[in-house]
C-alpha cells in the first residue's frame, strides 16, 4: 500500500475511525472514504478532515454506499454497536451490517480487509455485545476475503465517547466519582493512538488470514486507572467506593430514564469479571512504540487540538 491507495473505513466517525483518519492523513494518504450513519459525528469528521469523503449511511441496509468500495485497495471494518439495551441494534450494526459490507467488498474486488474485532471474543462475558462481536468475526473469517483481524481490549484516546473519555467528563461535573465494589479488578487499557499505528502497519505490510490479540502492555486495577485519569485531567473530584449491589441498582434505575445509557448493567458485570488478556509483543511484531500509560493519558486529555472534541452517543 502507498499514500495513493484508496482506503475505505466503515464506522469512520467513531473512536477508531476518527483517530485512524487523522494519522493516515499525516502519513500522506489522500484517498480516504469514511462511512458512518451518525450524522453529528460525521459532521465532526468533515470539519476536522476537509477533503476526506464522508458518506452517511446505515450499513445494515443496502444502498448507494456500496459503490464507494469500487477500486478500493483496502477496507477497515471498524463499525460496531458497543453499548445499548436493545439486542436488535447489536445484530443490525455488528452482524447484518458486516454481512452487507463483506458482500459489497467481494463484489467490487477489494484486495484487503482489516477487521477490528474485540478481545471480548475470548471473554467469559455473555451479553449482546460479546455475542454479536463473535458472530461478526466469524463472518469475516468465513468470508473468503484476504483479511487480518485485530482484537483490541478496552481503548481510550481522542474522541472517546464511551469509555475513559465519558468517565473523565463525568468526573469533571460530578460531586463524587463512584467505583463499584473494591475497584480491584484488572484492566489492560489500550491507547487508540498505538492501535491506529498497528492498523497502518497492517495496511502497509498485510498479514492476511491471521488474528492478533492486541491488549495494553500495562496491567492496572480499575481504581488505579481512575486515579490516573483524575491526575491527567487535574480533577479534584473525590473517588468513592460503592457496594456492587447498590451500583447495579442505580444503573438499572437510570436505564429506565435513558434508553441509550453510557454504561449498562451488562457492562458492569463484564467490568468486574476477573480475567486477563494475552499480551503479545505487538511493538516488535508491528514496529510500533507502546506509549506508556501515563503519557497516553496526558496526550488524551491535554492535547490542544483534540482533547475537547466530544463525539455524541
Amino acid at each position: 500500500m502507498t499514500p495513493r491507495s484508496k482506503i475505505v473505513i466503515t464506522g469512520g466517525a467513531g473512536l477508531v475511525g476518527q483517530n485512524l483518519i487523522q494519522r493516515l492523513r499525516v502519513r500522506g494518504y489522500d484517498r480516504l472514504v469514511a462511512i458512518d450513519k451518525h450524522a453529528a459525528n460525521s459532521a465532526t469528521l468533515r470539519r476536522l478532515n476537509p477533503g476526506v469523503e464522508m458518506i452517511e449511511a446505515d450499513l445494515a441496509k443496502a444502498g448507494p454506499w456500496e459503490s464507494a468500495l469500487a477500486y478500493a485497495d483496502s477496507i477497515v471494518l471498524s463499525h460496531a454497536q458497543i453499548g445499548g439495551l436493545d439486542e436488535k441494534e447489536f445484530i443490525d450494526n455488528n452482524v447484518s451490517a458486516t454481512a452487507n459490507v463483506i458482500a459489497a467488498a467481494k463484489r467490487h474486488g477489494v484486495r484487503q480487509a482489516l477487521h477490528i474485532s474485540s478481545s471480548v471474543v475470548n471473554s467469559l462475558a455473555r451479553d449482546f455485545y460479546t455475542e454479536s462481536k463473535k458472530a461478526q468475526e466469524k463472518l469475516v473469517v468465513e468470508s473468503g476475503l484476504s483479511a487480518c483481524i485485530l482484537r483490541p481490549t478496552l481503548m481510550f484516546g481522542w474522541f472517546d465517547r464511551k469509555h475513559l473519555g465519558w468517565l473523565a467528563r463525568f468526573m469533571q461535573r460530578a460531586p463524587v466519582f463512584p467505583v463499584p465494589g473494591s475497584g480491584h479488578y484488572l484492566r489492560q487499557p489500550l491507547y487508540v493512538g498505538d492501535f491506529c499505528e498497528i492498523i497502518i502497519s497492517c495496511i502497509e505490510k498485510p498479514a492476511p488470514d491471521k488474528a492478533f490479540n492486541i491488549s495494553g502492555q500495562e496491567k492496572i486495577d480499575y481504581i488505579d486507572l481512575i486515579k490516573a485519569v483524575k491526575a491527567a485531567t487535574k480533577s479534584r473530584t473525590p473517588i468513592v467506593r460503592v457496594p456492587y449491589g447498590l451500583f447495579w441498582a442505580l444503573l438499572s434505575s437510570y436505564s429506565l430514564i435513558d434508553k441509550n445509557p453510557p454504561f449498562t448493567t451488562d457492562q458492569l458485570k463484564a467490568l468486574v469479571i476477573p480475567e486477563e488478556f494475552e499480551i503479545i509483543d505487538w511493538p516488535k511484531i508491528f514496529g510500533v512504540r507502546a506509549t506508556p500509560l501515563a503519557e497516553a493519558l496526558r496526550q488524551t486529555f491535554q492535547d490542544p487540538l483534540y482533547s475537547n472534541v466530544v463525539l455524541e452517543f
